[in-house]
């Protein structure tokens, strides 16, 4: 089934864009899609499912994996031995076949309804991630980074939920969300990890819904879910509102580049509130006609 992008008014050129379902997993929150090479799959979570899922686009081979709590997004390893993941109880590295789970660390003990929402690495092989109030009422989450040594740092707090680190193609700047807030922060990022000022990136307006997770091209574009927006939108470097691509659902949550040529990009989305959306919690697979930025694994 393939859906075209209506004229929204809200952006420049992009009429024409194609938006195929690439899998009808029917998630109840969908979310951090992940590009993995060596599998020519595409990977995602269901937050609240919870569950791993993977596409293989070879064959459109689809397998979920049961998760035993909720996670917020995986990651690859450096050394190819799992994956590091989000779960609701912290960092922790996870096999899938066999299951295995090995905790990491936890940051947020002391807040039973706190738990990680999404992550982004950069290119020093460090994860960046969020966390949230699950019940979206408290502004305890954080920006977390955990180091390639298994270390990890505060460096943000303040969230009710916080969404989609993404990065510079030079990973100078690093981006993360504010959904609740409907503000994109830019942050000036050194070689060794620390973050400069934070600085004002994007604001939705309210009839843009808000944003959710993000992606960034190989000019510099960062590319954003719109959640209760129905979207997905680019943003110049500069903030400017570049493009809008209308999705066929309204809960749309994140976004990767795929393929060998990271010319392929995929978006998750969302069965929670959507009865009426016959293809909310779908992925799909978008015409976005521009190469993705490289990503990189956890070096630990």
């Amino acid at each position: 089934m393939v859906y075209r992008e209506h004229d929204t008014g809200l952006a420049q050129g992009g009429a024409g864009d194609a938006v195929r379902c690439a899998c009808a997993a029917r998630a109840v929150l969908g979310e951090a899609p992940l590009w993995v090479a060596r599998e020519n799959a595409v990977y995602w979570v269901d937050i609240k499912g919870p569950a791993v899922h993977r596409l293989v686009l070879s064959d459109n081979t689809h397998t979920s994996w049961p998760m035993p709590e909720m996670l917020g997004w995986v990651v690859e390893r450096q050394d190819r031995r799992g994956f590091i993941a989000g779960f609701k109880s912290g960092f922790a590295r996870l096999s899938l076949d066999p299951l295995r789970i090995e905790p990491i660390c936890t940051p947020e003990r002391h807040l039973p309804d706190s738990r990680m929402n999404d992550a982004g690495v950069d290119r020093s092989g460090r994860i960046w991630a969020g966390t949230m109030d699950d019940c979206e009422r408290t502004a305890t989450g954080c920006l977390y980074c955990l180091g390639v040594a298994g270390d990890w740092t505060r460096h943000d707090s303040g969230y009710i939920v916080s969404n989609g680190p993404t990065f510079s193609p030079g990973h100078d700047v690093l981006y993360h969300t504010d959904t609740t807030r409907r503000v994109i922060y830019r942050f000036p990022l050194q070689a060794d990890g620390s973050l400069g000022k934070r600085e004002v990136f994007v604001v939705f307006p309210d009839d843009w819904g808000w944003p959710d997770g993000m992606a960034t091209d190989v000019h510099g574009g960062i590319w954003v879910a719109h959640w209760g927006g129905g979207r997905v939108s680019r943003f110049r470097p500069d903030g400017r509102l570049d493009r809008v691509i209308a999705m066929p659902v309204s809960q749309v949550t994140s976004c990767c580049f795929a393929g060998s040529t990271l010319e392929r990009m995929f978006v998750t989305s969302a069965a929670i509130g959507s009865d009426d959306e016959p293809l909310a919690g779908s992925l799909f697979e978008v015409s976005a006609g521009v190469q993705g930025a490289p990503t990189y694994a956890y070096g630990g």
